[in-house]
């Protein structure tokens, strides 16, 4: 195994190296429940029936021997408990602050494998949550579908792989900030030079992709009908207590932060890479908390290039300085962008009212922060840490 497979980063950077599974091949009663439910889903959130089929569970009906299943198994099965675990408790009327024990146990029991928490995160809601249409095409827009919805549809499809195609782009980038840590390239400027030119062209690459969320995610859908299912029980005004997995914690209340895209690994590491300074404010803290929903491989080699880089000081390179600085460009174009949309998306949609659903708290992002202020401060940050 190369070094990099020990980070969980593939060609395709952060999407795993095998296609993220739809089914399990070798079904028993518990994961045959499991996919039956999570193929329903949809419908049983619409008819307010998702809550009733689950109490009519026995506590154990759902029980999984973690050891009979591989990683590849447990990472569908973990989004498929993510997806209606949030459904059970955030798809009625009103929030249930209990998670039945046929529910949490198996929930539960695969976060401790995985090392991450028990609520609905960006890697199960991403990262393995795709498949593509045509096996013999690369991975596009118009060539992935979802695996696990709520309630489904263009806006909620197109919201989530807008974000798998970016991880997607995002693949030459991050096995170039590999290289230049790992073969120590700061003195060889010709190789560094080439290596920040395949961050930058897939910075761009990036950049043209989010641009593209507005076509097919309208910002009114997502705050009704998308984004209330991704929140979780973490400073959410609705769930201030935070909920009860039952048999799991001396059955006291827990608290865990939504599922955001501060989630994903690519901008830590492109701010680790660069030395971004983030002054600490309450954002910093939130996306450094971030880091322990993201897997673990992806938290250990965020630590590794950010204890490596030597862009903390002055290059002597005019050229280095200048591609680096073309970097950075894009990245507070990136912050920029999602500066915008959320205030597109969030902020403005605060204002209307629905009898679907509601869009949470009001200037809360799903993970529980307040944005707008530090979100700007971050991308002026992104800005100053440019040499010129």
């Amino acid at each position: 195994m190369s070094i990099l497979k020990t980070f969980g980063v593939s060609k395709n950077g952060f999407l795993p190296e095998n296609i993220p599974l739809r089914f399990i091949k070798n079904q028993t009663t518990a994961t045959t429940i499991i996919d039956e439910l999570s193929q329903e889903l949809p419908k049983l959130m619409l008819t307010n029936k998702l809550r009733s089929k689950i109490d009519a569970l026995s506590s154990n009906q759902l029980d999984l021997n973690i050891k009979n299943f591989n990683n590849d198994e447990l990472s569908l099965l973990f989004s498929q408990l993510s997806f209606l675990s949030h459904a059970y408790i955030l798809g009625d009327e009103s929030p249930s602050s209990k998670l039945p024990a046929s529910l949490s146990t198996p929930w539960v029991q695969i976060s401790k494998h995985f090392q991450r928490p028990p609520v609905l995160s960006y890697s199960s809601y991403c990262l393995s949550n795709w498949y593509k249409i045509d096996i013999n095409q690369d991975i596009g827009l118009d060539n992935i579908a979802l695996i696990n919805n709520f309630l489904g549809g263009i806006d909620e499809d197109w919201f989530v792989t807008i974000h798998v195609c970016i991880e997607n782009a995002a693949g030459p980038a991050i096995n170039s900030a590999y290289k230049i840590i790992s073969d120590n390239l700061f003195r060889d400027e010709d190789k560094l030079i080439h290596h920040l030119n395949r961050i930058y062209k897939s910075l761009i690459d990036i950049n043209e992709i989010f641009r593209l969320m507005p076509e097919k995610c309208d910002p009114y859908i997502y705050y009704h009908r998308v984004r209330p299912y991704i929140f979780g029980w973490k400073n959410n005004p609705d769930l201030p207590k935070g909920i009860i997995y039952e048999g799991h914690y001396d059955n006291k209340p827990q608290m865990f932060r939504g599922e955001t895209g501060a989630q994903s690994s690519i901008i830590p590491t492109f701010d680790a890479l660069f030395a971004v300074n983030h002054e600490r404010d309450e954002l910093k803290d939130y996306l450094d908390e971030m880091r322990l929903y993201m897997p673990k491989k992806h938290r250990s080699f965020i630590e590794y290039i950010e204890s490596n880089t030597e862009f903390d000081g002055e290059e002597s390179s005019s050229k280095i300085v200048s591609i680096r600085d073309k970097c950075l460009d894009q990245m507070t174009i990136f912050r920029s962008q999602h500066l915008q949309y959320a205030s597109d998306y969030i902020h403005k949609q605060n204002v209307k009212s629905t009898l679907f659903g509601s869009g949470g708290s009001v200037i809360r992002g799903t993970g529980g922060t307040p944005f707008m202020k530090y979100l700007r401060k971050h991308r002026d940050e992104t800005d100053k840490s440019k040499r010129k």
